[in-house]
């Protein structure tokens, strides 16, 4: 296993840490990519419109040439007319092409959205997507701006800050000033109508903090533009690669490399 140094709060060595086999991974972009396209296809919203549209009418079709009601030589088209008293006929209805008829193709709701993904190609994918923080190569073509050596695995004191100013000391002594400010330099509104909504803002992916245990980290640190915190088990391949792109700067806790130990996760 390699050993990596384990870096304080205050930007000083704190020991070492072992590197678990997650991290030694085979970079697959490709699998990546499909494991992230079916996370985003569990939350799309199955529509479709009500079955009967445009049928609940008395239209009818009378097809014979010279039956009751028929069509046949009176300038009218052949096609289903609603029924009126004293054996008349009305407007053409139920067909695509007319007013208020049915629609040709309309969408489905038992339609499959849900891009389906075996187990061990999910656990590859992110154990793929791990072993791609530690590239710094692919952090950097990814567009984050930092300067240091990779993996970023910090002491557990980390998990305990529960205060943002005490959380932005403690990113600029790692060394992440540059992508944090990146991030909310390029924060923009969203186009159309969307920006009159609530949130209507797009903001680029910043710094994932992994953590062991939750114990006020999250709190401090969710109102930075960009940056998420995740439990080490709650890991995924959108959280760790958005949008299916390798090399999201990360930092790690000494606890959350310990689990992935321990508990053999995504093997």
């Amino acid at each position: 296993m390699t050993k990596v140094p384990i870096i304080s709060l205050n930007g000083s060595s704190a020991g070492e840490a072992e590197l678990p086999e997650q991290f030694n991974e085979a970079c697959r972009p490709d699998l990546v990519r499909r494991a992230v396209h079916a996370e985003q296809s569990r939350r799309f919203q199955p529509k479709g419109n009500y079955v009967y549209a445009g049928m609940e009418n008395t239209a009818e079709y009378y097809g014979r040439r010279h039956g009751w009601r028929q069509t046949i030589n009176t300038g009218r088209s052949r096609l289903p007319r609603e029924k009126l008293p004293g054996g008349r006929l009305g407007r053409v209805l139920r067909v695509p092409q007319a007013a208020k008829g049915r629609r040709a193709h309309p969408p489905k709701p038992w339609k499959r959205i849900i891009e389906r993904i075996n187990l061990k190609e999910r656990n590859f994918a992110i154990r793929s997507a791990i072993s791609a923080t530690t590239n710094l190569q692919e952090v950097k073509k990814r567009g984050h701006e930092f300067e240091g050596s990779l993996p970023l695995v910090v002491e557990n004191g980390l998990e305990q800050i529960s205060k943002s100013k005490d959380a932005l000391i403690a990113f600029e002594k790692l060394g992440l000033k540059k992508d944090l400010q990146r991030a909310r330099d390029r924060r923009r509104m969203r186009s159309g109508r969307s920006r009159l909504r609530k949130g209507g803002y797009r903001s680029p992916k910043s710094v994932l903090v992994v953590i062991g245990e939750d114990k006020g980290i999250w709190k401090a640190a969710r109102n930075f533009p960009g940056v998420d915190v995740v439990k080490v088990n709650e890991l995924s391949a959108e959280t760790l690669a958005p949008g299916g792109h390798l090399g999201r700067l990360t930092v790690w806790t000494s606890n959350a490399v310990s689990q992935l130990e321990k508990y053999s996760l995504f093997m």
